[in-house]
């Protein structure tokens, strides 16, 4: 049975277009897979624990040495490992908050490392890999070629790097410019947002059509 993981991280709620966009793929998914199954999980409003000094070294030292803190933040890891595992499909909503991914979203991707859950540590091969991964990406701004701020983006360009270990390997479906809509100074740029939101619809409508399936 068909099965997708669907994860948001933005904290903006309602307002949020990554949580759109990702409620629009999922519907979508939905539909060209009767009877398959969906698990969710809001980054947003439940985010991860950091790794940090008393449980993040759990993927470094071995699992008999672990102390309670560290078989702790273990087990969080392999029910996050457990959950990707289960899917065919990965749905991630990704918006941009000061110019790189949310913090819970970099939580996520620190517990998806780990050594015999979602690589070999021997080869360093990811075990993970084999999975369509659909990040929806957000972006107040305009950060492409020729654009002022060209570049400073910097959650899509690290998103593949950081879970290369993995084998996970994401295709991305952007939407810029969306402060246009709440903020006076970029009321010139609404039609290009608009232009931009649109485009990204259209291509999630077309990602699980019956022939794309087939």
């Amino acid at each position: 049975m068909p099965h997708l993981l669907h994860v948001d991280a933005s904290i903006q709620g309602e307002r949020s277009v990554s949580r759109k966009l990702t409620a629009r793929a999922v519907a979508a998914w939905r539909a060209a897979h009767p009877g398959g199954t969906v698990a969710y999980r809001d980054l947003g409003s439940s985010p991860l624990p950091h790794l940090d000094q008393e449980g993040g070294l759990a993927r470094v030292v071995p699992q008999e040495q672990h102390t309670p803190a560290q078989a702790a933040s273990w087990r969080l890891t392999e029910q996050l490992i457990g959950e990707v595992k289960r899917a065919d499909t990965i749905v991630l909503g990704l918006p941009l908050y000061n110019y790189g991914a949310p913090s819970a979203v970099k939580a996520w991707v620190d517990h998806l490392i780990a050594p015999g859950l979602s690589y070999d540590p021997t080869t360093n091969e990811g075990l993970l890999g084999g999975r369509d991964f659909l990040v929806l990406a957000s972006r107040g701004g305009g950060y492409g070629a020729g654009t002022p701020r060209e570049g400073w983006d910097h959650a899509e360009p690290w998103l593949p790097h950081g879970l290369s270990m993995t084998g996970l390997e994401p295709r991305f479906i952007t939407a810029e410019l969306t402060l246009a809509y709440v903020t006076p100074a970029m009321t010139e740029l609404i039609p290009l947002a608009d232009k931009s939101l649109a485009a990204a619809e259209q291509a999630i409508d077309g990602l699980w059509t019956p022939a794309a399936v087939a």
